[in-house]
């Protein structure tokens, strides 16, 4: 089991390093980056320190603690989708308007 450990921190420090290299090379916004990086920091832990999952499903009352680290993960992935699907409507509507002012002013031109 020690390798799956290591193999898990690897991979969470990997996806951080690709974070960052994403970040500086302005392929991901820095709001996105953020959160991409807090779930690489969480794989990075959960690697070195798995018995912290066992910990909280019996904080919480779950007694298989994988179905815990499944259910955070997909109340997190709705949660991101629900944040993308906010900003995508928030730029749909900017571009409708941009393009309802430009048409106004090349109504105007004429």
């Amino acid at each position: 089991m020690n390798s799956l450990y290591t193999t898990t921190s690897l991979l969470g420090v990997g996806l951080a390093a690709a974070i960052v290299f994403l970040l500086r090379r302005d392929h991901l916004h820095l709001s996105h980056g953020i959160f991409w990086l807090v779930v690489a920091f969480f794989a990075a832990v959960f690697g070195v320190w798995p018995a912290t999952i066992d910990y909280l499903a019996g904080v919480v009352g779950i007694s298989y603690p994988p179905a815990l680290f499944f259910l955070a993960t997909v109340i997190l992935l709705l949660i991101k989708a629900l944040h993308a699907d906010i900003l995508n409507t928030r730029i749909e509507r900017q571009v409708r308007r941009l393009n309802q002012r430009l048409a106004m002013y090349e109504l105007d031109k004429r």
